[in-house]
């Protein structure tokens, strides 16, 4: 009777890794298929001139210099 047991246990710890691995891949899948452009761009922040983060660029010193040539 224990070597049937044995074979028991056996198989179930086989379905439940054979099903983990399943899941795994399922969320692999997932996460590939709702991936984002991946661009640089996307993942750039910024820190404007009071410390906070932005997703926009500051403006540049030599922008802002020449607004003030020009008024």
């Amino acid at each position: 009777m224990a070597r049937s047991q044995n074979s028991f246990l056996k198989k179930q710890l086989q379905q439940v890794k054979q099903k983990k691995k399943k899941d795994k891949e399922e969320r692999k899948q997932q996460r590939h298929e709702q991936a984002s452009t991946g661009k640089l761009e996307d993942m750039l922040a910024y820190v404007n001139a009071d410390g906070s983060i932005s997703t926009t660029p500051p403006k540049s010193e030599d922008e802002a210099a020449d607004k003030e040539e020009k008024s």
